[in-house]
C-alpha cells in the first residue's frame, strides 16, 4: 500500500468515524460475528476491491477479506463481488468508506470501459486527464486502466504539453516552442502542443513536436486537420489527439477521421459512483 493511499485512507476513516459509531456501539453486542457479501447493484467494470480491504483492515486486521472478482473484471448487476468476515461492528465501520472508495473507482473504471466499446476496432485510443479529484490522481487514473484506457501524463513533471496559456503568454506557437526542444528539462520527454486552429496546425508541423492536441474542434474541423496530417509520413507525421466536446455518441466518428487518442476529462471528473451495496448477516 503506498503511503498516499494509507493516509487518504486514514484521513477518510476519521471523516467517517470521528470520536466513534455511536449508534452501532450502543446495539450491536461485543464479539458479535457476521459475515458481508459487497453486491454491485448494478453493471459495471470493477476497480478498487484493494482499497476496500484495506479499509476494512484498517479498522480490525483481524477481519477477513476476499475478493470474488478480478480488478478490471465486467460485472452484471447482483453480482457479488467481495466478503468480509469477521466482528460486527468493525464491519460497520468500515462500511460506507469502503463502499465509497470503491464505488467510486467502479464508476471510472465502467465508464472509461463504456468510451473503449464504442470505439472498438479502431486504432485509437481513449485517454484520462488531470481533471482529477485532489489527493486521488494516481487512484483514479489506476481505474482508468482496468477500463481500457491509457493514461495521459500523470502531472506537470512527466511530459510537455504547451498550452493555449502558454502560447498565448509568449505570442505564439513558434515563439513558446521554438530553441526549446534541445532545453534539458524536455530531454527524454514526449512533446505535445495543444492547437486551436488550423493556422496553428500548419505552424507547429513545421516545428517537428511528436504530437498535436486538436482542442474544442469541430468534427468537420477535425477532418480538415487530418487530411492535412495524413499527407505527411514517418516522423513527419505527429500523432494526433483529440479534446474537448467528446461523448459517447460523437467518439466514433471522431475516431474515424484517423486520430490515434481522444482524451475524455469525463472520465474522473464526471463519473458516476458505481451502485454497490454490502448485506450483512450474523454468523
Amino acid at each position: 500500500m503506498e503511503r498516499g493511499y494509507s493516509l487518504l485512507i486514514d484521513e477518510a476513516l476519521r471523516e467517517d468515524i470521528g470520536s466513534g459509531d455511536i449508534t452501532t456501539e450502543a446495539i450491536v453486542p461485543p464479539g458479535l460475528m457476521a459475515e458481508g457479501s459487497l453486491v454491485a447493484k448494478e453493471e459495471g467494470v470493477i476497480s478498487g476491491l484493494f482499497l476496500a480491504e484495506e479499509v476494512f483492515k484498517r479498522v480490525d486486521v483481524s477481519l477477513e477479506f476476499s475478493a470474488l472478482v478480478r480488478e478490471g473484471g465486467k460485472v452484471k448487476g447482483g453480482k457479488k463481488i467481495a466478503q468480509v468476515k469477521g466482528q460486527a461492528r468493525a464491519i460497520l465501520k468500515g462500511e460506507r468508506t469502503a463502499l465509497n472508495f470503491l464505488g467510486r473507482l467502479c464508476g471510472i473504471s465502467t465508464l472509461t470501459a463504456k468510451f473503449v466499446e464504442a470505439i472498438a476496432g479502431t486504432q485509437a485510443r481513449i485517454l484520462d486527464t488531470r481533471k482529477t479529484t485532489p489527493g486521488w490522481r494516481r487512484l483514479e487514473k489506476y481505474a482508468v486502466r482496468k477500463g481500457g484506457g491509457l493514461n495521459h501524463r500523470f502531472g506537470l513533471y512527466d511530459m510537455v504539453l504547451v498550452k493555449d496559456n502558454h502560447i498565448d503568454l509568449l505570442g505564439g506557437i513558434s515563439q513558446a516552442i521554438r530553441g526549446s526542444l534541445d532545453n534539458p528539462l524536455w530531454k527524454g520527454k514526449e512533446v505535445e502542443v495543444e492547437i486551436r486552429n488550423l493556422r496553428e496546425l500548419k505552424e507547429v508541423l513545421s516545428l517537428g513536436v511528436e504530437r498535436v492536441m486538436l482542442d474544442n474542434f469541430s468534427l468537420s474541423q477535425i477532418r480538415e486537420a487530418m487530411e492535412i496530417v495524413l499527407k505527411l509520413k514517418g516522423r513527419d507525421r505527429p500523432r494526433v489527439e483529440v479534446s474537448g466536446g467528446v461523448n459517447l455518441k460523437n467518439v466514433r466518428e471522431i475516431v474515424q477521421t484517423g486520430v490515434d487518442y481522444i482524451s475524455v476529462g469525463a472520465l474522473t471528473h464526471s463519473a458516476r459512483t458505481l451502485d454497490i451495496s454490502l448485506i450483512l448477516r450474523k454468523v
